[in-house]
């Protein structure tokens, strides 16, 4: 999953964090409160639980190389998902009669050497610095860009007129560099913010409003969700965006020339000489009177971008659906294969193994297709499995299926997505996000009752994660979706899942230590598949179709969506 800090109330953590928590396989940075040892999870005696730990263990090995996309790692473990498709016994529903859907993509590599952020204000020059201080993105439209341009701040570019909000109102971006800072109004309501909120939502108005380059500010909030020194870190790491048939970046924007990143400690020098500071832009923000204004001077941005074409693959298994009236019909299930690879050192090891993300989501994908397969009843409509590259790229390869999947586009119904359930405690329970906007939440609680596993909302709906997890790609394509989690009920006093979770965030997530030893409860991945399954079960089971709850945001505003990319010689849908 892309970064998103699970946060757990300080008064919580404080006192949970006198009970057991997971142990890390190798020795990380401890959280505040020091680092505590628990024991491994119980061995279970539930076959699915053993053939799920096979596959997080599989998938997991250091010979996978971290399954970073584009890369032989990932190719291995597509490999691996592709041969348990073949065991489970779902056909292939690739490009071609394969298991395999090409991915077409660019790689972009920004240079230090090249990247340039000035401030020139009352006839000083302040310069930033690489790396500490700013960094640009990758453009993957030319090698060198370069813009000097008066600058105008936009405060966090949101345009909701639905909720009479316009950051822009006022303010003429046309040939300017437009400053930002992150998130959304506090007083939207929680879709509304993960939806405004997303850099892909802010980018595409900025550049409708022709400005030229984008600054996104940090701020200390910024700085608590994700310090700036262990972002900046992987600087070197390449981007990726999907490629069109013209060879064309899509969702890149040509017109901004430069978009970077300034971290909070260097926010105040890009208003020198003027009245306002970060904090106060800040202040106004959460208080909900941020407004945009014009700057004075001029800013002067540049950054070098190698670009390369590249391919990775999804997988995708099908079985298909026993009704002859709904078997063209298909319910989606989705989880990410890719991980973020070899990377920075801790502790002697580099690779990143990334067993909970998403290894874990994956192996339980296939035992949902294993029961499903293995059921006395098949479901009626049909089922795709599909393990996805370039999620930790930004979703890319769900953007891509969705858009264009290997079957008719209109007949895809339904999204079930599973996405790094952290399961270092036992749980009483799952968690089922973004069934509040479809009829999808009936299905999910009637599954779980049959299954006899409580459903709880998400408890941490501040980070937006319903719109920063591969089903969201379904969901701007028209299809209703579900993500699955872990639950956060604990069986016990000794383990809590929710401080759990907040430890592996903090200790784990996107390190080394994220591998096979970690206590994962498997019996919960077990029920967690089994609540996948019956769920897919009940979708086919239905005469009509998933739709979306009337005036429900996501579904007005994308029940009608078009494709909106193109496969070089892909047929006709």
């Amino acid at each position: 999953m892309p970064f998103t800090a699970r946060r757990i109330a300080p008064a919580l953590l404080a006192v949970a964090l006198t009970v057991a928590l997971p142990a890390c396989s190798r020795d990380t940075a401890p959280a505040a409160s020091g680092q505590i040892r628990a024991p491994s999870a119980p061995r279970s005696t539930d076959p699915a639980a053993h053939r799920i730990e096979a596959d997080v263990r599989a998938l997991a090995d250091d010979r996978m190389h971290g399954r970073e996309t584009g890369t032989a790692g990932f190719d291995l473990a597509a490999e691996h998902v592709a041969e348990r498709f073949a065991a489970i016994g779902l056909a292939p529903s690739g490009d071609d009669g394969s298991w395999f859907q090409r991915v077409p993509l660019l790689r972009g590599t920004i240079a230090a050497d090249g990247a340039r952020l000035e401030v020139h204000r009352n006839g000083e020059v302040i310069a930033l610095a690489f790396q500490d201080e700013f960094l640009p993105m990758a453009n993957f439209n030319q090698p060198l860009a370069e813009v000097d341009a008066p600058a105008v701040f936009v405060g966090q570019a949101v345009h909701a007129p639905e909720l009479g909000h316009d950051d822009f109102a006022g303010l003429d971006l046309r040939g300017k560099v437009a400053m930002m800072l992150g998130g959304a109004p506090a007083g939207f309501d929680d879709t509304r913010r993960a939806f405004h909120g997303s850099l892909q939502e802010k980018l595409r108005g900025i550049a409708e409003r022709g400005a030229v380059g984008v600054v996104l500010v940090g701020t200390a909030d910024d700085e608590v969700r994700l310090p700036w020194a262990r972002s900046a870190a992987g600087w070197d790491k390449p981007a990726l965006r999907l490629r069109d048939d013209d060879g064309r970046g899509i969702d890149t924007w040509p017109g901004l020339k430069v978009v970077a990143r300034v971290s909070a400690a260097a926010a105040d020098a890009l208003l020198a000489g003027h009245d306002r500071s970060a904090a106060q832009l800040l202040a106004d923000a959460r208080a909900g009177t941020l407004r945009g204004f014009d700057l004075p001077g001029t800013l002067s941005l540049a950054v070098r971008t190698r670009v390369e074409p590249m391919q990775s693959r999804n997988v995708v298994g099908l079985l298909r659906g026993a009704d002859p009236m709904l078997a063209d019909e298909y319910v989606v299930h989705t989880a990410h294969l890719d991980h973020v690879g070899v990377g920075a050192e801790v502790e002697g090891d580099t690779i990143h193994n990334g067993a909970i993300d998403n290894a874990l989501g994956v192996a339980v994908m296939l035992e949902a297709a294993r029961e499903l397969q293995a059921g006395e009843t098949a479901p009626r409509r049909s089922q795709l499995f599909v393990a996805l590259t370039g999620e930790e790229q930004g979703l890319l390869g769900s953007q891509w299926f969705a858009q264009r999947p290997t079957v008719p586009r209109g007949s895809l119904v339904a999204n079930i997505n599973i996405d790094m359930p952290v399961l270092t405690a036992p749980s009483r329970d799952v968690v089922s996000i973004g069934v509040q906007h479809s009829s999808l939440k009936a299905v999910v609680d009637a599954a779980a009752a049959e299954i006899g596993v409580a459903v709880s909302s998400d408890p941490f709906p501040e980070e937006a994660v319903f719109v920063r997890s591969d089903q969201f790609s379904f969901v701007r394509a028209g299809i209703p979706a579900v993500y699955l989690d872990g639950g956060v009920e604990p069986v016990d006093t000794a383990r809590d899942p929710r401080v759990s979770s907040t430890w592996f965030m903090r200790n784990c997530y996107h390190r080394p230590c994220d591998d096979a030893t970690l206590p994962i409860h498997y019996d919960d991945a077990a029920r967690l598949a089994r609540l996948s399954a019956r769920i897919a079960w009940q979708i086919g089971a239905e005469d009509a179709r998933p739709r979306w709850n009337d005036g429900d945001f996501f579904g007005e505003r994308f029940a009608g969506a078009k494709p909106q990319v193109a496969v070089p010689g892909a047929r006709a849908r």
